[in-house]
């Protein structure tokens, strides 16, 4: 591993002391919202930069105990196994600060609009939806978010062939950007006679909520239709026109919302999904510009390949991507420590790639 300049890590020191002192002295709510956030960014660093100093002072000093001749004997002695437990202990905080100082997503912070569609499997993947969004909402309330439910269309079992929802709280992208995409799912149908096993599969889009700040929507560009709700098998629900269809013109995209009674408030949930997928959009954009020559699979947000299996027969769940396999199925699904155990291990990998680009780049 390359170190980190020591000019790199006193300016970030240095910046953190100005911050500070600048909160300290009072600042208008704009300047105090920016700073606060960029303390909040630097503090864990400086802190890890602290930690580092200290123990590469600590090891200076028994290196200088070791090669005094002048030092007692049992004292040298110790101080070189010393030394061994604490070469280890550098390493780890070099590789921590490393992975802080990775370039930052800066959707990580923001709350998230998940989305969850039946695919291929009839009835059995609206099923297999609806287990998943339950796991999503179940990790939800674990982690102290709040969900709210912006459309669902259920299946006539009670499945979702697709539902959509707001998941609020810090840092939620962070942990659930890595679910986008084809979930698999093999198992023998509760409807299933003869008890073969069917694979069915279904597909989730996580993207980082946007406020109106990053996403400009002007109004000419839009086209608002409004028309009367519908339930199962076509029944009005509605006696006036509150359900709303907005179309995106430049793009194309197109979001209904009929949940609401209120052709306002389904407006505005339609708006709020408008606005996310726009900006996952331009991310996108953004994203293969910057990893034109990069293959790495995780992060793309490319939902054309399966990217988890979960084998009920076996009780198994395996993360194609990383090769990442847990037979604890039920406690996945549960949204427990068995789903962040996979979360981690994702974004552990993809940290991992991000630092072997950043070699590969020091080197060039």
């Amino acid at each position: 591993m390359t170190t980190i300049p020591a000019e790199r890590l006193d300016r970030l020191v240095a910046r953190w002391q100005t911050v500070q002192s600048a909160l300290a002295a009072g600042a208008d709510q704009e300047s105090y919202v920016r700073l606060s956030r960029e303390f909040a960014e630097l503090d864990p660093i400086v802190a890890t930069i602290n930690e580092l100093k200290r123990a590469q002072n600590e090891r200076e000093d028994l290196q200088a105990l070791v090669d005094d001749p002048a030092s007692d004997a049992e004292m040298a002695e110790l101080a070189k196994a010393e030394l061994g437990e604490i070469d280890p202990r550098i390493e780890a905080l070099e590789h921590q600060l490393k992975v802080q100082l990775l370039p930052k997503d800066a959707a990580d912070e923001k709350s998230a609009i998940l989305e969850v569609r039946a695919g291929t499997g009839g009835e059995e993947a609206a099923l297999f939806a609806g287990d998943l969004f339950r796991m999503y909402q179940r990790y939800a309330d674990r982690m102290g978010w709040k969900v709210a439910i912006l459309s669902a269309s259920e299946s006539a079992t009670g499945g979702y062939k697709e539902i959509i929802a707001n998941i609020t709280g810090k840092g939620v992208f962070a942990r659930l950007k890595f679910e986008s995409g084809v979930h698999r799912v093999q198992r023998v149908p509760a409807t299933e006679a003869q008890g073969r096993i069917h694979t069915s599969a279904a597909t989730v889009a996580v993207l980082p909520e946007a406020e109106e700040v990053d996403i400009k929507i002007d109004d000419k560009d839009l086209r608002i239709d409004v028309f009367r709700a519908s339930g199962p098998g076509g029944q009005s629900v509605n006696t006036t026109d509150s359900a709303v269809r907005i179309t995106h013109l430049p793009t194309g995209l197109v979001v209904s919302q009929q949940d609401e009674k209120s052709q306002h408030k389904n407006k505005a949930k339609a708006m709020k999904v408008l606005r996310a997928r726009l900006y996952e959009l331009e991310r996108s954009k953004l994203d293969a510009e910057r990893a034109q020559n990069r293959r790495s699979q995780i992060g793309t947000g490319d939902r054309s390949e399966r990217i988890r299996t979960y084998n009920f027969p076996q009780g198994r769940v395996t993360d194609h991507r990383i090769g990442f396999t847990t037979h604890q199925l039920p406690y996945v699904l549960e949204g427990g420590p068995a789903l962040d155990e996979i979360i981690d291990a994702l974004i552990t990998d993809y940290q991992t790639s991000q630092l072997a680009a950043m070699q590969e780049e020091a080197h060039v």
